[in-house]
């Protein structure tokens, strides 16, 4: 049975849901759950904190904390226990490492670039204390979107297309995305793309700009709602700049100490996340439903015999 919430000042002022704890957990101290701030990460930490909860294990949720580099960084510090985070975004962000470098080398038999690169963060996270749980099967991948209309017009089907019109267009995406180098740099480089211009903005309102006129390209990640529910073409990234993007729980090796069923029980999530899923899920929030994370996050557990 789900305890009830109570709340507190969180992180940086930010809503902590607090749960009751059975006695050994309180020794432990209950795990916190962070997020970055946008729908697809809300959601998930609202699962991670209900199947916990569910476990038994006291949880306070620290949702909404920001981008990559305050998440990390949170973790790391030990102000939060555990986040969503993607592979792609793991390696290209936090530990630098170019996909180029990936790519470039033989994979062995058997052996996918997916699963190299999630070996790849395992590794280079474990020196910091810090472990990767079961990857989803969704690949949350960044690429390029345009509306059909648009793509129809200028006949275009991949950024290849999308760098001979480049200089005539107008891209959003959020506030990093000009300086990562999985974002606009990456792209310059791969593609010598030159956009007319580049609107940051915060990660949730991006596509008001498109479906608005503001912008003709907006930067979309695969399970995106919006991208089914505005009827937009994700362009082919025919060059292969972006790796894949899975995403997994990161939690702390010394929670995982404190609590040996916390795997085993957010692992058994995992495998329910396909791309489908989870833009489904993603929709429900920014869609014409509005609903909140929480509700979308607890009817699906529920759905999936999980709660």
């Amino acid at each position: 049975m789900i305890t009830r919430r109570t709340f507190a000042a969180g992180l940086g002022g930010l809503p902590v849901a607090m749960f009751a704890a059975p006695a050994m957990a309180q020794e432990a101290g209950p795990v916190k759950i962070g997020s970055k701030n946008f729908t697809e990460q809300l959601i998930l930490g609202e699962m991670y904190a209900m199947l916990l909860e569910k476990a038994g294990i006291p949880t306070q949720t620290r949702l909404n904390l920001g981008g990559t580099a305050v998440a990390h960084e949170a973790l790391k510090k030990g102000e939060i226990d555990l986040y969503p985070e993607y592979t792609g975004t793991g390696l290209t962000v936090v530990l630098q490492t170019p996909i180029e470098s990936v790519q470039a080398t033989p994979v062995a038999s058997g052996e996918t670039i997916d699963d190299r690169v999630f070996n790849l963060v395992q590794e280079g996270y474990a020196k910091d204390g810090l472990v990767w749980l079961d990857q989803s099967p969704f690949n949350n991948t960044q690429a390029l979107a345009v509306k059909r209309a648009f793509a129809e017009e200028k006949g275009i089907a991949t950024i290849s297309d999308l760098a001979k019109i480049a200089g005539e267009t107008v891209i959003v995406a959020p506030s990093d995305f000009v300086e990562r180098p999985d974002g606009l740099k990456g792209l310059e480089s791969a593609y010598g793309l030159a956009f007319k211009e580049a609107l940051s903005v915060e990660p949730g309102i991006r596509y008001q700009a498109i479906d608005q006129g503001k912008a003709q390209v907006v930067l979309a990640f695969g399970t995106d709602g919006q991208v089914s529910g505005l009827d937009l073409v994700l362009l082919q990234d025919d060059r292969h700049l972006w790796p894949p993007y899975h995403v997994a729980p990161v939690v702390r090796q010394a929670t995982l100490d404190a609590y040996p069923a916390l795997a085993e029980t957010l692992n058994a999530l995992a495998p329910l996340l396909s791309d489908q899923a989870m833009s489904a899920l993603n929709w429900q929030v920014d869609g014409p439903d509005k609903l909140e994370p929480d509700e979308v996050a607890e009817a699906f557990l529920k759905e999936n015999g999980l709660l």
